[in-house]
């Protein structure tokens, strides 16, 4: 299969990138008034927001301030002096993160600025606040949405700087290893799976800590593969999904309902995934179950993201799509001018 160099190597990438950030993100100097927050407001679109999907679904029940991911122009009322805003824009220039910073700015708010360069750069240094420039030696493809290991990185090192995390280095160093460890056998399990999603609509299923995780797969398959994808969490779903498999028919029979199950999830919403699975096949619609390896939940967090990672590349190819082209965006941003 003819597979992009430069984005395969970014994908394999994925472990280093979130170590790089990490590590550099907390060499960042912070005022010392930028501790007991009870908030953290992560602005982002697109790929540059998945990191913050990410840490927000995996550290709900770890983090000492709420977490909320905004994508859009303004900021919420409830923002003050005790929420963090974190603006991050890969290349530094969107729009709605850039209005964003310049608000929060103007209510002098406290802010975390994650950039690879652009406007965002040129704010946080105008106005002096703390920034961690990427560098993106590990993103060859130079794409926001394959850059989520930067982005993951960097908002857990602005946390813990923060004190609003305590994750640890050899708690990281653990999930990089064991990435580079599973690689392998990720790669030959993606292949597999792009093979049975192509000519479907894959709808992603998972829960808790994991939702974050495949809403990056959601993207990346949309972007990469140009395919059309949706994620559902459980125990929602249970409520209304179920009994809209039925019409039309000729759009349910194309669907593909991908669960990722694991055994870290609450026993409740354990005991669902094989009933929920039950009731997607009894209205024939087609499913693939994928059950977890890793032993904790942000390995399991970042099996999600290196699969889905390659299972893009490689319906990508199966499609044979540009997986680096993004015609229909550049056009809406090219007429919204």
């Amino acid at each position: 299969m003819d597979l992009n160099k430069d984005v395969l190597d970014t994908v394999n990438f994925l472990p280093d990138q979130l170590w790089e950030a990490w590590e550099e993100s907390r060499k960042v100097t912070l005022p010392v008034t930028f501790k007991n927050f009870k908030r953290v407001l992560v602005c982002g679109m697109g790929g540059s927001a998945l990191g913050g999907r990410v840490v927000k679904a995996y550290a709900s029940d770890k983090s000492s301030a709420s977490i909320d991911v905004l994508t859009d122009y303004s900021l919420p009322s409830y923002v003050d002096s005790q929420t963090l805003i974190i603006a991050s824009s890969y290349s530094g220039n969107t729009e709605e993160t850039v209005s964003c910073l310049n608000q929060a700015i103007e209510k002098k708010l406290p802010v975390f600025v994650i950039a690879a360069g652009g406007k965002l750069i040129d704010l946080a240094r105008a106005n002096n606040l703390p920034v961690y420039i990427l560098n993106p030696k590990f993103n060859p493809s130079n794409q926001p949405r394959l850059a989520v290991g930067y982005s993951i990185g960097a908002i857990f090192g602005a946390l813990s700087n923060c004190g609003a995390i305590n994750e640890t280095d050899n708690e990281i160093l653990e999930v990089v290893d064991f990435l580079k460890v599973e690689q392998g056998e990720l790669k030959t399990k993606a292949e597999e799976l792009a093979g049975i999603i192509r000519g479907k609509t894959p709808i992603l299923v998972a829960s808790e800590h994991l939702t974050g995780a495949v809403h990056v797969v959601k993207n990346q398959l949309n972007e990469s593969a140009k395919s059309f994808s949706a994620s559902f969490d459980i125990p929602e779903l249970n409520h209304h999904l179920m009994e809209g498999l039925k019409n039309p028919n000729d759009v349910t029979s194309k669907l593909l309902f991908i669960f990722f199950s694991s055994g870290l999830y609450h026993e409740r919403i354990q005991k669902r995934y094989p009933l929920t699975k039950e009731v997607v096949e009894k209205n024939n619609v087609a499913t693939y179950e994928y059950k977890m390896v890793g032993d904790n939940k942000l390995k399991q967090v970042f099996e999600v993201i290196q699969l889905g990672s390659y299972v893009q590349m490689y319906l990508g190819a199966l499609y044979q799509e540009d997986p680096l082209a993004i015609p229909w965006v550049d056009y809406f941003k090219e007429k919204l001018v």
